[in-house]
């Protein structure tokens, strides 16, 4: 007998449709759930020994009894932690923030001009700009310290050694990352709408303005997400760049954390807990937009 299903005409009896859904949900579908939380809680593990470990008291913690919970909350390392990495957490916002916002804006700018106002060569000016991504940090190292000590000498602006040079280099390297997303992004607006906009009379800031930005919200939160978790988490040119401990990032002291002869484990614990906190709350907040942007930028049309 034919039945609808969403106001669709079917040939199939519901009958047909439990033995489908019952398919759907054997011994495969429950393997796959069983994987999944086998995968969540292996990669949860880490959290846990750190956020328990933090908040233990330093004679409780010790390799043999560190899976098991605080005999009290008083706090544990939280409270050092936080002293002790509070300058260095408002540095990493300090370089962070700009650098993302900048490096998003000329990511755009770049992404529109070389997915819409292509010119005689494009092609190869975006192949050498994507040839950035895989520089390896360890080789521009020496060459990037004897430039920002040569700007800093010449020009009297503060680069090196200070978070405002490292946001530079910070703004620099993510720009062959974000122009690669949002030219894959602005190659799905279509050619249409800027031609139309050409006839109106709008030029290619008028264009980039009103067409393409409004638009462009979730390459943003993308670019936003990956250059906010990459620069947050970098360690290699805050401890290079900045040598004055107070200047350096959190990466860079939660490192310092640890003493050369006696460590604190429930303060390095509770102190990588800290660390982590705000790609955390960037990613809980905006991952589902981040899916969104990636999916966007992926199909043509």
């Amino acid at each position: 007998m034919a039945t609808k299903i969403n106001g669709l005409p079917t040939s199939l009896a519901p009958a047909d449709y439990k033995s489908v859904k019952k398919r759907k949900n054997g011994v495969g579908h429950y393997v796959v759930v069983v994987l999944l939380l086998m995968a969540a809680l292996f990669y949860l593990m880490p959290v846990y020994v750190m956020v328990i470990n933090g908040l233990k008291d330093k004679d409780y913690v010790s390799f043999q009894h560190m899976w098991s919970l605080p005999h009290n909350l008083s706090g544990g390392g939280f409270h050092e932690a936080w002293t002790r990495l509070s300058p260095n957490l408002g540095n990493s916002f300090k370089m962070v923030i700009p650098a993302t916002i900048v490096s998003a804006i000329f990511g755009a700018i770049n992404g529109y001009i070389f997915s819409k106002w292509r010119f005689k060569g494009s092609d190869i000016v975006f192949t050498l700009v994507l040839f950035g991504m895989f520089i390896p940090y360890q080789s521009i190292l020496i060459p990037l310290i004897r430039a920002l000590s040569w700007i800093t000498v010449k020009t009297g602006i503060p680069l090196y050694g200070s978070i405002w040079g490292l946001t530079l280099v910070h703004v620099v390297y993510g720009l062959p990352i974000a122009t690669l997303i949002f030219r894959n992004y602005f190659a799905n607006v279509p050619n249409e709408l800027i031609e139309a906009a050409r006839i109106d009379g709008a030029g290619v800031v008028g264009i980039f303005r009103q067409i393409i930005l409004p638009l462009s919200a979730p390459a943003f939160v993308v670019v936003g997400i990956f250059q906010f978790t990459n620069i947050w988490n970098d360690f290699l040119f805050g401890v290079t760049i900045v040598s004055n401990p107070s200047a350096q990032p959190i990466t860079v002291a939660l490192n310092n954390l640890s003493g050369s002869f006696a460590i604190d484990w429930n303060v390095v614990m509770a102190g990588a807990v800290v660390a982590a906190l705000p790609t955390l709350i960037v990613y809980t907040l905006l991952g589902r937009f981040f899916i969104r942007g990636l999916l966007a930028g992926s199909m043509k049309g």
